[in-house]
């Protein structure tokens, strides 16, 4: 089968390898779509953000796929061949605390898809069975996909913040985990101010169904989100990993206000007085949403009716993948998806 890995120094390589074989515990999924995430570029430069050099180039790539089973071990007996499945990305030991509550990206035993166990760029991808997520018929391929990492984690990061119909939510940074987060915000009731440097976010942002949209660098920024939040934001989302961005955010909250870090950062500098402390928030960390969370996540999807495929600009095929990894590093991608 043809798959996809990334050995850094911007290098794409599309080997031919055998058809995984399924033990007793795990499925076989024919591969429909799988998502290129800004994640995945740290793969692509050589520093993998998950794994470290053990990941570069040693692992099929994609870590947001969707297909269809089409081969099951002999103990699987809640998937059968036919099923259309997403895939969680966190392989866990499957019996610490962490796995038991579903949160098996926070076990100490786990493999992530795409980084330290093969991921979903491929024409067939082996997963244990107990990582299916069951999609509806209605829901395509492309749209489970998106399902997962980008629309999952922003759902779940919402939910950490208390979205309600009562909130005020800033986001910042406009990619695709950001404009997810204005549709899963929606969804949950919340008034949304967005916030991304480049135009062409900001209005997609609108369409999405932002209230307000904002360039962050704009020196009226700051204020025009006090007319909207009144005292304050009551809740904030960095999708940016922007240090400025951080600090905005912080600034902007009222008393007692959430915030959530989703982009990734090595470092970023803070004012703790008078930013936290003063103001009693309480700052998190989001990187993904627990297995357990998936039931709601499809039930907000379909109760609002919300077609993630919109957030899908460009779809490639697996030979193209060199073409789609360099676009989507120069931005002149945002969603990319691989479609078979």
């Amino acid at each position: 089968m043809q798959a996809v890995f990334l050995p850094g120094n911007k290098q794409v390589e599309i080997r031919s390898i055998p058809v995984p074989e399924v033990g007793p515990d795990d499925v076989l999924l024919e591969m429909h779509a799988s998502c290129i995430c800004r994640s995945d570029l740290s793969l692509y430069y050589g520093n993998a953000v998950v794994g470290g050099g053990d990941a570069t180039g040693g692992f099929v790539c994609g870590h947001e796929p969707a297909g269809t089973v089409v081969a099951t071990g002999e103990a699987v007996t809640e998937f059968a061949v036919g099923d259309r499945v997403a895939v969680y990305l966190a392989i866990g030991c499957g019996v610490c605390a962490h796995c038991r509550r579903g949160d098996m990206h926070l076990c100490p035993k786990w493999k992530c898809l795409g980084f330290t166990y093969d991921g979903g760029n491929a024409e067939f991808i082996k997963v244990p069975a107990r990582n299916l997520l069951k999609v509806p018929d209605h829901m395509s391929a492309v749209a489970a996909a998106i399902s997962t990492d980008a629309f999952g984690t922003l759902f779940s990061a919402c939910r950490k913040v208390g979205v309600n119909g009562l909130s005020r939510i800033g986001i910042w940074g406009l990619g695709p985990m950001g404009s997810a987060g204005v549709l899963a915000a929606k969804a949950l009731g919340g008034q949304v101010v967005a916030l991304d440097p480049i135009a062409e976010r900001r209005e997609f942002a609108r369409k999405l169904g932002a209230d307000l949209v904002l360039d962050p660098t704009d020196p009226q920024a700051a204020e025009a989100i006090r007319e909207f939040s009144g005292e304050g934001l009551t809740g904030a989302i960095d999708c940016s990993g922007n240090t400025a961005a951080h600090n905005m955010a912080l600034d902007a909250l009222a008393p007692l206000g959430r915030m959530a870090f989703v982009g990734e950062n090595a470092q970023t500098t803070i004012r703790p007085s008078d930013q936290l402390i003063r103001k009693q928030l309480t700052v998190l960390g989001s990187w993904y949403f627990g297995i357990n969370e998936y039931q709601d996540i499809l039930s907000t999807l379909s109760t609002h009716k919300i077609d993630l495929e919109r957030l899908a600009t460009h779809t490639f095929r697996l030979d193209e993948a060199e073409t789609a990894f360099r676009l989507f590093d120069q931005r002149e991608t945002e969603k990319a998806v691989f479609v078979r």
